[in-house]
Order: C-alpha cells, then sequence, then structure tokens
C-alpha cells in the first residue's frame, strides 16, 4: 500500500505508541483518523502530524461501545473520504495476582471488575473497531489493513491475567480476520511488543527501569519509534497477513 493520502485511523492515537505510530504515518502522506478518550491529547498530537503537512483529525469515543464505534467508522469516512487502514492499539491494564495467598489463607484475589475492564477495553474494542473497519472497505470497495497490538506478554506474564488473555486474544483474531477478508483484499496482521520507553516506563524508578533492561538481551529498551516503523512496514507491503511481529530486542517472557 502507497501510504501517500491513505486513510489510516489509529485508536489510542493521542499519545505514547499511538502518537508516534501518527507521526511516522504522517512523514508519508498518510491522512489520520486518530482515536483516544483524552482531546487534549489528541490535539497535540493532531496539530503535530498538521506540521508534516498532512490531514489529521480527532475523534474522543469509547472503542468499547457498540453505538460510538459504529458511527466512528461512518465519521470518518464521511469526514477523510474513505478507509484503508486501522491500528488497534487502544489498551489498558489493570495488574494484579490471580489469587494472593500468605500461610495458606487468601488475602487478595483478582477481581472481576479489572478483568472485566480490560476484556471490554483491549479484546471487545478491538473486535468492534476491527468489524467496523472491515465492514467500511468492503462497502467502499477499497483494499485495507488492520493491525492489532499485542504484547509480548500474549504468552503469559506474571500478574496480568487479563491483560495476557487479551493481548494472545488480539493477535488470534489477526490471524482469524486474515484468513476471512483475503477475498475482499483486506490483509490483518498484529504486533507484540516488548519493554518501550513511552511515557509510563520512561516514568519509572530509575532502578526499576535498570532492572528491566538487564533482562533484555539488548539490554536496552525499545523505543516507540521501532513500533510506528513495524506498522509503517506492514502496511506497505501487501503480502504481509496473518502474522505476528515480535519487537521485543530478544526478549521471551
Amino acid at each position: 500500500m502507497e501510504l501517500k493520502d491513505k486513510v489510516i485511523v489509529i485508536t489510542g492515537g493521542g499519545r505514547g505508541l499511538g502518537r508516534a505510530m501518527a507521526l511516522e504515518l504522517a512523514a508519508k502522506g498518510a491522512k489520520l483518523a486518530l482515536v483516544d478518550l483524552n482531546q487534549a491529547d489528541l490535539d497535540e498530537t493532531i496539530g503535530m502530524c498538521v506540521d508534516k503537512g498532512v490531514e489529521a483529525r480527532g475523534y474522543v469515543v469509547d472503542i468499547s461501545e457498540e453505538a460510538e464505534v459504529e458511527k466512528l467508522f461512518s465519521d470518518i469516512v464521511a469526514d477523510l473520504g474513505t478507509l484503508n487502514g486501522l491500528v488497534n492499539n487502544a489498551g489498558i491494564t489493570r495488574d494484579g495476582l490471580f489469587v494472593k495467598a500468605k500461610d495458606g489463607q487468601i488475602v487478595g484475589k483478582m477481581s472481576k471488575e479489572n478483568w472485566d475492564l480490560v476484556i471490554k477495553v483491549n479484546l471487545t474494542g478491538t473486535f468492534l473497531c476491527g468489524r467496523e473497519a472491515a465492514a467500511k472497505m468492503i462497502e467502499l470497495g477499497t483494499e485495507g489493513c488492520i493491525i492489532n497490538i499485542s504484547s509480548i506478554s500474549r504468552s503469559g506474564n506474571m500478574g496480568q491475567t487479563n491483560y495476557t488473555a487479551t493481548k494472545a486474544a488480539v493477535e488470534a483474531m489477526a490471524v482469524t480476520w486474515a484468513k476471512e477478508l483475503a477475498r475482499y483484499g483486506i490483509r490483518a496482521a498484529s504486533i507484540a511488543p516488548g519493554y518501550i520507553g513511552t511515557e509510563m516506563v520512561m516514568a519509572m524508578k530509575p532502578e526499576a527501569r535498570e532492572k528491566i533492561e538487564a533482562m533484555i538481551p539488548t539490554k536496552r529498551l525499545g523505543k516507540p519509534e521501532h513500533i510506528a516503523k513495524t506498522v509503517s512496514f506492514i502496511l506497505e507491503n501487501d503480502y504481509v497477513d496473518g502474522r505476528c511481529f515480535e519487537i521485543d530486542g530478544a526478549l521471551r517472557i
């Protein structure tokens, strides 16, 4: 896919990895529809993209709500004229041990509330956005690509039962979509980042960050730009389909 003037949607596009993706694609001339819950973050990222000479619009939407997502993709097509790609990047964490015990007594359990919330945003939100993007592409007769952001944690990570479940699922969904949507000229893939130096990670105590870096064979955190470049590669390479790209500095949890 030649990215110039293509319309690409990025959820969680206001900051962090989403912002890096937006700037990478803006540099290649893509038109951007950025989705987030924070208007201020959206405005800042949009301004940075517009400075690169492209059109960018922001949409404040709860991606876990079906009616909002249906309206979102209708609005994007109305505003920007078409739809060529989606990056399902939005996600949250609510970490905690599955069950916590002391001296044989249960002292804590992962709450159903935290399970439901992570499933709702990370999994249901990805499902809804992927479904509506695919439907619009088919209706418009446009070839396109959907990318789900998974995680190195998809294989299982202590304290993240809810998060790992969603990240394994969004990878599997991308494979399923690749098989189902190929007949329409729509590709799907996923990316599993390792530890990336986002604002949240860089705000950690130095000793905690150093411990993480020591685990990584390359001995350094990834940069948001590393994930953004992978997004660009997948979108541009029309024979990439149904695969998960592990961008983790050789780390395996």
